[in-house]
């Protein structure tokens, strides 16, 4: 009789944990992307190390510079410096899905603070928010290929509207990889010229 007590005592607390309100969800996802955002602030220091870890550290870089919000990071100079020695074109590959990876803070702080704050933000907000929810993959996709110091703006406004995480994921990982290929050659004819 105590096992099946206890099993019910374990079951209500798991319905209590997966079913909590959606205030709670949110506060939860927001507060993981801030505990993202700042390991990233702490280890980035040390930037300047990983890239003698070759692709590895490409990688490592550009998550890390990505999962950053509104905090700009030297992601785009390491690959541009590390497509000249390289192949710039895995350069360009592992970087773009490197920092796809690192904009999935961005996107779980907007999916939480949605489920917090139902109200609107600014004008400005609300016209991404907008040309995002009737284009979602394509907005995506080209604001995360063209240099835009606003993507994490894109990121927020995604996770607000609820569009599929893995939706957004493949849009910003092959806009990313697009630029970063772009980036890496520009390395390597830098190096070669200069």
């Amino acid at each position: 009789m105590r096992i099946i007590f206890g099993c019910r005592t374990i079951l209500k607390d798991w319905q209590r944990l997966v079913l909590m309100d959606e205030r709670t969800k949110g506060a939860l996802q927001v507060l993981f992307a801030l505990i993202v955002i700042a390991a990233v602030w702490y280890v980035s220091v040390d930037i300047e190390k990983l890239k003698e870890l070759g692709y590895a550290g490409v990688f490592i870089i550009s998550l890390l510079s990505s999962a950053l919000i509104f905090i700009p990071a030297p992601g785009w100079a390491a690959v541009i410096a590390i497509g000249g020695v390289l192949n710039p074109y895995i350069v360009g590959v592992v970087a773009g899905i490197g920092s796809g990876l690192g904009e999935i803070t961005g996107y779980s702080v907007g999916a939480g603070a949605s489920n917090i704050v139902k109200k609107e933000m600014d004008g400005q907000f609300r016209k991404w928010k907008d040309w995002i929810r009737k284009n979602d993959f394509f907005a995506i996709f080209v604001l995360s290929a063209i240099p835009n110091p606003a993507f994490d703006v894109a990121g927020i406004a995604a996770g607000s509207l609820g569009i599929d995480w893995k939706r957004f994921l493949l849009a910003c990982v092959i806009g990313r990889t697009m630029r970063y290929v772009l980036l890496a050659y520009l390395g390597t004819l830098a190096l070669t010229y200069f």
